[in-house]
């Protein structure tokens, strides 16, 4: 899967470098790849390919950033203070009793 991977990175970077050259040079609709000369690729399927590996990219991005969120410190609590209500001991006959309000 990993080698897959790896192979489909290298095509994309070979088909993005033409794509670049290109651009750049305002050549025709069709590009023949360097590797298989039988084989052409058009401008729409070049960048549905561009596009992909922007997508792919960006994601792989995301991930990173996401993994950066996690190692991070979190940071501590603020110190918020604690309302104590106003408490006061009543004596009733023998019984002493709190009231709070």
């Amino acid at each position: 899967m990993l080698r897959l991977d790896l192979l489909t990175m290298v095509i994309l970077a070979q088909l993005t470098g033409s794509a670049l050259f290109i651009a750049g040079s305002q050549a025709s609709a069709q590009i023949v790849i360097p590797t298989n000369r039988s084989t052409s690729v058009d401008q729409g399927q070049l960048q549905q390919l561009q596009n992909r590996l922007q997508r792919q990219q960006y994601q792989q991005q995301q991930q990173l950033y996401r993994e950066l969120d996690r190692q991070a410190v979190p940071k501590p609590q603020p110190g918020v203070p604690v309302f104590n209500p106003t408490c006061r001991m009543e004596a009733v006959g023998n019984t002493i009793s709190r009231v709070c309000r």
